[in-house]
């Protein structure tokens, strides 16, 4: 059997436990404050009624399990009383009791019922007439969406076309962009080759200043260690100012014979 903890905690298996509930007719008197002849006539004027609402007469071996449940669930105290029952027995499940309570005219109790289920009936009918006003207004405010939708249509179609047409620009784009990626590649290529021929040119130049750079010394102002070299530097007649002057003269023209 299910522990009270579960059957607080899980309410399939308090469902399950409620349908699993049979009342004997004695307890179904008792609860109704009525005797059990009076309810027994009852089940017999409307057998076929609580039948169908779960009423059950257990006979063999469904008898002997009922017992021996209830013996189990009561300790043994109700033991005289539920040898009683004859070969057969009625027992009347939650819907059942209702049923009873519906059909009772001499018991406060059943009126108690009745009027608590009509209430319900009524609270019940009172929430469908809320639900069907609920839906009503959801479908007028539905029918004005419609009209919302149906003016939002032309606008949603501009929409598409403008998106569609910057997709197109997008598409171009992104091919001139990759176009330009590729000649700035190209480009960077032709860079890299330039700096390499400018470090060649730079190197080149570098060669050269130093070829300019190293000191040479004049043949005329090189000392000679043979004797008379003074004298004969003294001595050099300027063959270079009287070729000059005689070029000059030449170049005149002549005045006369």
């Amino acid at each position: 059997m299910p522990t009270e903890v579960a059957l607080l905690e899980s309410r399939a298996l308090r469902v399950e436990q409620m349908e699993r509930v049979h009342l004997r007719t004695e307890d179904v008197a008792r609860y109704f404050e009525v005797s059990t002849a009076a309810v027994r006539r009852l089940t017999d004027r409307h057998q076929d009624e609580l039948m169908e609402n779960g009423m059950r007469v257990l006979r063999g071996a469904d008898l002997r399990s009922f017992h021996s449940d209830m013996m189990s669930l009561w300790g043994g105290g109700g033991a005289g009383e539920l040898s009683t029952g004859g070969d057969q027995l009625r027992v009347h499940t939650r819907g059942t009791v209702l049923n009873v309570a519906m059909l009772l005219r001499d018991s406060d109790i059943a009126r108690c019922v009745r009027t608590h289920l009509l209430d319900a009936e009524q609270d019940l009918l009172a929430g469908y007439a809320s639900l069907e006003h609920r839906v009503t207004r959801v479908e007028s405010c539905l029918a004005g969406v419609g009209t919302a939708l149906q003016e939002l249509g032309p606008v949603l179609n501009r929409m598409s076309h403008r998106l569609d047409s910057l997709d197109r620009r997008l598409d171009v784009t992104h091919q001139v962009v990759g176009a330009m990626s590729v000649r700035l590649g190209h480009m960077s290529e032709d860079i890299v080759r330039i700096d390499g021929r400018m470090d060649e040119l730079a190197g080149t130049l570098k060669d050269l200043s130093r070829r300019n750079t190293k000191p040479t010394t004049p043949p005329c102002r090189a000392r000679s260690r043979t004797p008379g070299a003074a004298f004969l530097r003294i001595a050099r007649p300027p063959t270079r100012r009287i070729g000059r002057v005689v070029r000059q003269r030449l170049a005149k023209p002549s005045s006369g014979p």
